[in-house]
């Protein structure tokens, strides 16, 4: 079944109003009629509702029921990563979208190799906030993920109390420092995950994350492209926490 997330003021007395690229999506793309169910999402409940109206430019429809869904995971993710090129963000939030992750923060760190232009950022930003949006519905999540407009490193740090766990992919550590040992110690609510850009994180970085209290954590064995690696930490989460 077709599910849509709305914000909650498009949610009025038992209502649901959709509009926009949604009512296009569900008038021309799908091509669906009066009486036709859908699954609405305001970003915390999820709805079986029927298509009772459409006109020029709205698509109404009735909430017949709550639906009581897990699709969650039962903690919050945040995936931190040194700003990449568009296509690899991209892919990078698509994947991690499905895998159950929350939020996905660019982080202007020493090695980047992307500089982003202010001009065209709240576009790009937009246009990654619209793949997490269709990804969230492809994979019947509750809650869809949110990216935030890019910040700066030493902002990244003063996050740390944001967080019951804060942690970083670093190569160089002990083997014994796993994602896997670090989720089994205790229950987390909030856990931030950075990850480094193309060219890593540097060694001031690292002292700088170890000076605030975030914790190093070993990816395995293998060294992973930076695209890579944010996919293979919601994947470990996910395997460790719900299967």
């Amino acid at each position: 079944m077709q599910r849509y997330f709305v914000e909650s003021s498009n949610i009025i007395n038992g209502y649901v109003y959709i509009n926009g690229e949604d009512y296009h999506h569900i008038t021309k793309v799908m091509r669906m009629k009066i009486d036709d169910e859908i699954i609405v999402c305001d970003n915390q409940d999820s709805y079986l509702c029927k298509i009772i109206e459409i006109n020029a430019e709205c698509v109404t429809s009735q909430i017949f029921k709550k639906l009581d869904e897990k699709k969650e995971l039962p903690v919050n993710v945040t995936i931190a990563q040194g700003v990449v090129r568009r296509e690899k963000a991209e892919e990078v939030i698509d994947k991690i979208t499905q895998l159950g992750a929350n939020k996905y923060l660019m982080v202007n760190m020493e090695r980047c190799n992307v500089k982003l232009n202010d001009e065209k950022l709240n576009k790009k930003v937009d246009r990654m906030n619209k793949i997490a949006k269709e990804a969230s519905e492809q994979s019947h999540r509750t809650r869809k993920l949110v990216v935030e407009n890019p910040i700066d490193f030493k902002n990244l740090l003063k996050l740390k109390n944001e967080y019951d766990l804060c942690l970083y992919a670093y190569e160089v550590i002990d083997k014994d420092e796993s994602l896997k040992n670090i989720l089994k110690q205790k229950k987390y609510q909030n856990i931030l995950i950075l990850v480094g850009p193309e060219g890593g994180i540097s060694l001031k970085e690292v002292e700088m994350l170890n000076s605030v209290g975030f914790i190093p954590i070993s990816l395995g064995p293998r060294i992973l492209r930076t695209e890579v690696a944010p996919t293979y930490v919601m994947a470990a989460i996910s395997y460790e926490l719900e299967i």
